[in-house]
Parts: structure tokens; C-alpha cells; sequence
């Protein structure tokens, strides 16, 4: 990377600096291409512990390109991703979610063919059962067996708390969507992750659905998890963040509180079409 990509720019990421405790995620001059079409360019932000921040912008912002390029579904062109003082740009990944950082997808990728339950017994990390000798050598098995059931009593309160654990032995496959989001939520977070992704989590989902995954959402902020949230729907975002950072051609066009956001001339013009 170019010593230009580590000087912060005028941001978020800028005023953390100066303060002197870095937030968990900090973003600098990010920049992806694909072939001649600037995807990303150049984009600073910062997310801070605890908080639920919302990333706006019209389609084609480079919104969902950006949460690929935080979390290794895609290597930026140019730039810096930290999480937890830690460069992790370019990290594939699994090396970004042992770490921490987790994201869920637009569209939920469940395996159809799994049931609930199994899906879940899926994310956790670190599973000895997954080493050849642990599962073959009858001195180890027993440890094999043990850490299977901690992990299923783990996936079990899980799905409880999001009120899907009657669906726990139905096959994936057959869920509505909002309870594939449910499910797809809950997965992530058996990870024990500190910062989560959520990338449209709302679509397709029903007002009660909605109503119950916000809720969630905001329990599970009270207990230490931070959020970052690309969400269309203004309403949920202008109600729910505390922050909010937009978006527009690839580069961040503003960020403050909701109020700032929709009083900005900017974003009226690049993200409302001129009329709030």
C-alpha cells in the first residue's frame, strides 16, 4: 500500500486519531477497481465500539463493495482496513472473522439442505472436532463429544433468543425469508464476534419480523456488540443509528448524527433526490 493510504483523511477515522483511542474499525482512503470502473474511491471512515452506525448512499454508492473489502471477500486496490489496532487489509475471510469481525449477506446463504440446528452448529470457530486425530483417537474423542454439546447448548439459546428455536430442526431450505435473516443473525453471532455487518438485514422482511430483529439488535448493542448497517429503508436508519455515514460514487459523502445527515444540502441533493 502507498504511504499516502495511511494518513488519515478528514473523518471519523481522523478525529479518533486525534483522540487517541483508535475505534475498532478504522477505514482509510479505501479504493477498489474492477477493470476501468471505480467501484470504491477512496472512502475514510471510522465505526466506534458499542454504537450502531448506519452506511447510506444510492445504489451503485459502493456500499456492498465496501463491506466486501472490510471483511476479504474482495482485496482493495488501494488503502487500509484496521479492526482492533490490527491491519487486516486483504486478510482472507476466515482470518477477518476469527478476529472478530463478522457480516451477514443481502441475501441469506443458509444451506438449504441443513436444518436450522445444523446450520448453527456450522459458525462456531475453533472446533476440535474438525482435527483428523481428535476425531479418530478414542483418548480424544471425549473431548470431541463435550465441546460438541457446550456448542449445541451455546446454538440452542441462540436460536431462543431469536425466537426461532421451534424452527431448530427445519430444513433451512424451507424458511420464509425473514426467518432465513433470523437465522442468518443468530449464525454470525455465535461466533462471538465484536463487530457485525449487517448488510440489508430488513429486506424482504415483514413489520413484525422488522420490529423483532431490531429489537435484537439493540439488546445485543447493550451487551457490547457493535454494528455497522447498510440499510435502504431511511426511517429504520434515521430511528435506530446514532450515527450515520453516506455514501455517494464511491466516496463518503457526510457523517454525523441522523438530524446532520438529513439537514446536509449534499445528501439532500445526491441520496434524496432534493426533497426530504
Amino acid at each position: 500500500m502507498s504511504e499516502a493510504a495511511d494518513v488519515p483523511t478528514e473523518s471519523g477515522a481522523e478525529a479518533a486519531a486525534e483522540g487517541g483511542s483508535e475505534p475498532p474499525l478504522v477505514v482509510r482512503d479505501l479504493r477498489k477497481t474492477f477493470g476501468g470502473i471505480t467501484a470504491v474511491d477512496g472512502a475514510s471512515f471510522s465505526v466506534e465500539a458499542g454504537s450502531l452506525t448506519g452506511l447510506i448512499g444510492p445504489n451503485g454508492a459502493g456500499k456492498s463493495t465496501t463491506f466486501n473489502l472490510i471483511t476479504g471477500v474482495h482485496k482493495p486496490t488501494g488503502g487500509t482496513v484496521r479492526f482492533r489496532g490490527e491491519d487486516i487489509t486483504g486478510m482472507s475471510t476466515p482470518r477477518i472473522a476469527n478476529r472478530g469481525l463478522v457480516r451477514t449477506f443481502q441475501i441469506a446463504r443458509e444451506l438449504e439442505e441443513m436444518t436450522v440446528l445444523e446450520n448453527m452448529m456450522l459458525a462456531p470457530k475453533g472446533q476440535i472436532g474438525e482435527r483428523f486425530w481428535y476425531s479418530v483417537l478414542p483418548g480424544l474423542r471425549g473431548r470431541v463429544i463435550e465441546q460438541e454439546e457446550e456448542l449445541r447448548e451455546r446454538a440452542w439459546r441462540q436460536l431462543e433468543f431469536f425466537e426461532i428455536d421451534h424452527l431448530a430442526e427445519e430444513y433451512a431450505g424451507n424458511l420464509s425469508g425473514g426467518q432465513r435473516k433470523l437465522l442468518e443473525m443468530a449464525r454470525a453471532l455465535l461466533t462471538d464476534p465484536e463487530l457485525v455487518l449487517l448488510d440489508e438485514p430488513l429486506a424482504g422482511v415483514n413489520p413484525t419480523l422488522e420490529e423483532k430483529l431490531l429489537d435484537r439488535i439493540h439488546e445485543l448493542r447493550e451487551q457490547g456488540n457493535t454494528f455497522l448497517l447498510v440499510e435502504h429503508d431511511m426511517d429504520v436508519i434515521m430511528e435506530n443509528c446514532e450515527r450515520v455515514i453516506v455514501m455517494h460514487q464511491g466516496q463518503v459523502l457526510a457523517e454525523g448524527a441522523p438530524a446532520e445527515i438529513t439537514g446536509d444540502e449534499r445528501v439532500v441533493e445526491a441520496y434524496l433526490g432534493g426533497d426530504v
